[in-house]
């Protein structure tokens, strides 16, 4: 089963990741043993809620705002895509992710296609 993992935090969680010397290297260190076990399938960070745009379509029409859809003090920083065997395996590697000692890790089973 593939599982999406949202990683969240607030800007008090991201200063502290950056501050944390060790944290990008223990991300590298989780992906390089999350790809060794064959789980990982995709990574990637992404840019602050400030650089985003929305998109809405009503009446045809196109309508697009910047910035986050809400505004939020939470917001999602990354991702991870793992395959797991079920959500307990899932909950496994997720409690291992750098980030989750900051922030917040949310698991979303992905539907099968």
């Amino acid at each position: 089963m593939r599982y999406l993992l949202l990683v969240c935090g607030e800007d008090q969680a991201h200063k502290a990741m950056e501050a944390d010397g060790s944290f990008v290297a223990s991300c590298h260190a989780w992906a390089d043993e999350m790809r060794r076990r064959g789980m990982l399938l995709a990574t990637g960070g992404l840019r602050p809620p400030g650089d985003a745009t929305t998109v809405r379509v009503r009446d045809d029409q196109v309508l697009l705002s910047d910035g986050p859809f809400a505004e939020t003090k939470e917001f999602i920083a990354g991702f991870n895509l793992v395959e797991c065997s079920d959500l307990d395996e899932a909950l496994e590697v997720t409690a291992k992710h750098p980030a989750a000692r900051y922030g917040t890790i949310e698991i979303r089973p992905l539907v099968p296609t």
